[in-house]
């Protein structure tokens, strides 16, 4: 029957896409590597180490489970390939919806792993830090910045993301002035880097009491957790440690004491701060890696060859180089200046429905054309 050889040529071009998909996750060395580390974990006094053990368990169940999901997609394209076979046999058009939706199921996993292989970059597997900074506009733009907390917030919980608040700077009449949040997952950090800029609001103010229509500006840095080695030296005379009294929403949790800690990377300027940790001891050692990874990725994308090149205080916000505008009013719009990419579902977006934006951004600099012209 017609309807069911349409269904069987869609479903064959998804079995191509699909060995495609294999290549790019270049499965063969993947099941050499798990292989490898199963061997290790198999040594005697492999536990001794519990720190680079856990590593090397960790990474080998992420390999483990990206080959699995590849292989529960195969076995998903095949059922649904015989389910399209027996409905023709049979002739029984009720099997042509099902099978539909199974192909567009189909085709959105396929998608949403091939967008994991662009993912190359020399951090993009680990965590990732966003810190929330609200611009200039008083109650405004600090209520914009909780708008982006929330939406952040959403989004990794929609992709099983753990989030921790790690420091919470409540604002004057509502919002937040500034916020840091830790984002725990596989390649948390390769899809959140394209979310670092400043993010314009356009809407009827709702502390407004004549209605008029108000622009605002919140900044977001996303930064790769790094871990305190030796592969990144900062002379403990670059640092100034300052502590206060742990508050607000990051704080709630803590021992009203002064253990929540700052830190001020003097030759930069470049401030930090924790207050999520009930000790100073352990504020201060997340704050450090916080202060690591901020030098690092200032390092990289001035393509500097050491911490110490970097020279003056990092303005990274600039309000007229906004990446992208959330327009509430007078229609509803959000759109990414870098890609082109848009939505009128404000609400879904600032749900957490990002992953649009994302994947456009991704794609776009895989194949080169992400656009320079900021507007």
């Amino acid at each position: 029957m017609l309807q069911f050889e349409e269904l069987k040529r869609q479903l064959e071009e998804q079995e191509k896409a699909l060995e495609d998909l294999g290549q790019a996750l270049g499965l063969e060395k993947l099941r050499e590597e798990v292989e490898m580390l199963e061997h290790k974990s198999a040594e005697p006094g492999f536990w001794d180490n519990m720190e680079q053990a856990q590593k090397v368990t960790q990474r080998m169940a992420s390999l483990k489970d990206k080959d699995q999901a590849y292989q529960k997609l195969v076995d998903r394209a095949g059922d649904c390939m015989a389910l399209i076979e027996m409905g023709d046999e049979a002739e029984d058009l009720s099997l042509v919806d099902e099978a539909k939706e199974e192909i567009e199921a189909i085709t959105g996993e396929i998608a949403s792993m091939k967008l994991s292989t662009l993912l190359t970059g020399e951090y993009d597997k680990n965590n990732a830090i966003l810190t929330f900074h609200a611009g200039s506009g008083g109650t405004e733009a600090q209520d914009w910045a909780e708008m982006l907390f929330r939406m952040y917030n959403r989004w990794a919980e929609r992709h099983g993301f753990k989030v921790t608040t790690l420091d919470y700077l409540d604002g004057d009449e509502a919002g937040l002035k500034s916020a840091s949040i830790m984002v725990e997952g596989e390649n948390a950090y390769g899809y959140l880097k394209s979310e670092a800029g400043v993010h314009r609001l356009v809407r009827v103010s709702p502390f407004d009491a004549a209605g008029r229509r108000h622009t605002s500006f919140s900044s977001l840095e996303v930064m790769p957790e790094m871990e305190l080695d030796n592969t990144v030296e900062i002379p403990p005379e670059d640092i100034k440690m300052e502590v206060y009294r742990a508050s607000g929403a990051g704080g709630q949790k803590v021992n009203k004491t002064s253990s929540a800690v700052r830190l001020i990377h003097i030759p930069t300027g470049i401030t930090v701060s924790c207050q999520v940790e009930r000790s100073q001891y352990q504020n201060r050692e997340v704050a450090m890696k916080m202060l690591v990874a901020k030098l690092v990725e200032i390092k990289e994308r001035e393509n500097l060859e050491k911490i110490s090149d970097i020279k003056g205080e990092q303005k990274e916000i600039t309000w007229g180089s906004q990446i992208r505008s959330y327009v509430f009013m007078p229609y509803t719009m959000v759109k990414d200046h870098r890609t082109g990419y848009e939505t009128g579902n404000v609400n879904a977006v600032m749900d957490g429905d990002l992953d649009g934006f994302i994947n456009a951004y991704l794609t776009a600099q895989s194949q080169g054309t992400l656009g320079e012209n900021i507007e």
